[in-house]
């Protein structure tokens, strides 16, 4: 039986495990999506590219397994980069077609032609064209085997012409799956259990490449009497159950985790690749052990950087240890963790009146969210809410857009996580701005009928950037939102639409939103004054915010310079008494 070339491209991605291909249809990629309307895989048609990318990249990080996404000729595919670039730095596995006109076509400046080659270059570990049908299956099995191996987007570039011809298909390239043991040298061990033991503040920092290795670093801790901060993207291995977790640290983190990183004289950084230096402790020894061997020192200086997998890393490492009796560091920096943990709590109480604290809603959803649901949450303020008030267990699962830092990102991936996981509760806290950005596609969510569960933060404003702008001294300007009612729009589209104005009536809104058997959105109305307090308030934030507030004075801006001073004078209260 004859094929053309889209169809053995779409076979090569059955075989590669793909579930899911997002993306809106059109011309030039017209040959594949019939290919795969013939095929396992199953289409998701989103309103906009760029939901299919931002899909694709979280049912691929989230699952390991990889995902696609395609775009037509031109806007088609230019619409994918922003999701495109996620994923990338995300490290996730992804497959992106992006159909291209006809080949004699190319280079003639006509209409919607886009050289995709170095368009894509930037975000993708695998970027190229086929110039002939015979190259089809041979390409798709390189970028499958590139974004499985190098963890990143592989962009095939498909010209309509080519995707349509007939090949011959004989030489059978195919894609294999790798599993291998990374882990230092017995040397290299002996190195770093003789710089353990020179220590006495041994702390440990955990970062996304200890997933699978809690119960080791658990065990670990015990054994050197370490406390452990992770990074915001490890916070769903490290945290639960664990006695020795401090929390996170850095600009969206906590005082505790910021303590351990600040007073330690000997850290282990273990899969972490955190990128903010002036949260390193600065006069430390650093053992460093990454998958990656180019990350190594990249972030801040360390005594010791070795090549290795953390799970196969601290199992040869672990029995080499010596136990150590002196628990001191260890103590001071958990009785700091429990003054932060008093601090988060008293952050989660109910507000008055109208006033909705975010933290407080968060916690709710902690509260009532299922054993092993997964929460998306927007870039901004709803990000540091789920970091620091939705709870995780072992099961519980959290993305946020760390690396990328994207707004809009929380409905589309939690699209993308839903169709991955249809039994698991998925949850997307998603800001006002964000969720507008990209609000067409709750069409996509009625139509796949899917049950995603999406809460607005309603604060009428970019709040995230309003703070940035006042720790700066500067007024914030071109930041107000003018929303409609969210719930209504939902209602409108196919959603169960809830709208929370009261904090006494949130309690009761959030059980029956979680409860509803269908897709539904949670309006809720949060105070637009809420502060995000960095884990170590320095000089330059205290006179950023008291220039604001003189500007503000000045302007006329009396409500809202009352609004911070209540906000800051309540999470001082909550911080220090």
């Amino acid at each position: 039986m004859s094929k053309n070339a889209a169809q053995v491209i779409i076979e090569v991605l059955e075989s590669a495990g793909v579930k899911h291909v997002y993306g809106v249809v059109g011309d030039t990629l017209n040959h594949i999506t019939d290919a795969i309307s013939k095929s396992s895989i199953q289409w998701v048609h989103t309103r906009h590219e760029e939901v299919g990318a931002f899909a694709a990249g979280a049912e691929s990080y989230m699952s390991g397994v990889l995902a696609g996404c395609a775009g037509s000729c031109g806007p088609g595919s230019l619409h994918l980069i922003n999701g495109v670039f996620e994923a990338h730095r995300n490290h996730a596995p992804l497959i992106v077609i992006a159909s291209q006109l006809d080949t004699m076509s190319l280079g003639l400046d006509m209409p919607q032609d886009v050289d995709f080659k170095t368009v894509f270059s930037d975000c993708s570990v695998f970027c190229e064209q086929i110039y002939n049908a015979e190259q089809a299956r041979r390409i798709a099995v390189l970028a499958c085997q590139a974004a499985i191996s190098k963890r990143g987007p592989a962009v095939i570039i498909l010209p309509v012409d080519i995707s349509n011809t007939e090949v011959k298909d004989s030489v059978p390239y195919s894609v294999h799956f790798p599993n291998p043991v990374r882990r230092p040298s017995d040397d290299e061990l002996k190195e770093i259990v003789s710089i353990i033991a020179q220590g006495k503040k041994v702390g440990i920092y955990a970062g996304a490449g200890c997933q699978g290795a809690h119960d080791l670093l658990v065990t670990l801790a015990a054994k050197i009497k370490a406390p452990i901060a992770h990074t915001s993207r490890a916070k769903d291995f490290v945290e639960y159950d664990n006695p020795y977790n401090v929390g996170m640290t850095g600009l969206l983190g906590v005082h505790s985790g910021f303590h351990m990183m600040t007073d330690c004289d000997t850290l282990l950084l273990l899969g972490a690749d955190f990128a903010w230096g002036q949260f390193y402790p600065q006069h430390a020894k650093i053992v460093q052990i990454d998958r990656d061997a180019s990350r190594l020192g990249r972030r801040h200086p360390v005594t010791l950087g070795l090549e290795g997998d953390v799970v196969a890393s601290l199992e040869a490492l672990i029995p080499l240890l010596q136990e150590r009796t002196d628990d001191s560091f260890l103590k001071e920096c958990l009785e700091e963790r429990k003054k932060t943990e008093g601090t988060l709590l008293a952050e989660e109480e109910i507000g008055h009146g109208s006033v909705i604290h975010p933290q407080y809603l968060t916690s709710l959803l902690s509260k009532y969210a299922d054993d092993d649901a997964i929460l998306a949450a927007d870039t901004g303020t709803s990000m540091v809410w789920a970091l620091r008030h939705f709870k995780t267990n072992g099961k519980r699962r959290t993305m946020v857009s760390l690396r990328h830092a994207t707004m809009a990102n929380a409905m589309p991936q939690a699209l993308g996580l839903k169709k991955t996981y249809p039994n698991r509760q998925v949850i997307s806290l998603s800001g006002d701005g964000g969720l507008a950005m990209l609000m067409g596609d709750l069409l996509t969510i009625h139509q796949e009928n899917l049950p995603i569960k999406i809460v607005v933060v309603n604060n009428g404003a970019l709040d995230f950037v309003e703070m940035e702008m006042k720790t700066e001294g500067l007024l914030n300007n071109y930041t107000d939102l003018k929303n409609p009612s969210f719930a209504k729009i939902a209602e409108a589209v196919g959603l169960k639409g809830f709208e929370v104005l009261k904090a006494v009536d949130l309690d009761q809104a959030v059980q029956d939103f979680l409860a509803h058997p269908g897709p539904a959105l949670l309006d809720v109305h949060t105070n637009r004054y809420e502060l995000v307090f960095p884990p170590n308030i320095t000089a330059t934030n205290v006179v950023g915010m008291a220039a604001y507030s003189v500007k503000a004075l000045l302007g006329g801006r009396y409500r809202d310079v009352e609004g911070v001073v209540e906000n800051t004078v309540e999470n001082l209260k909550n911080k220090f008494l």
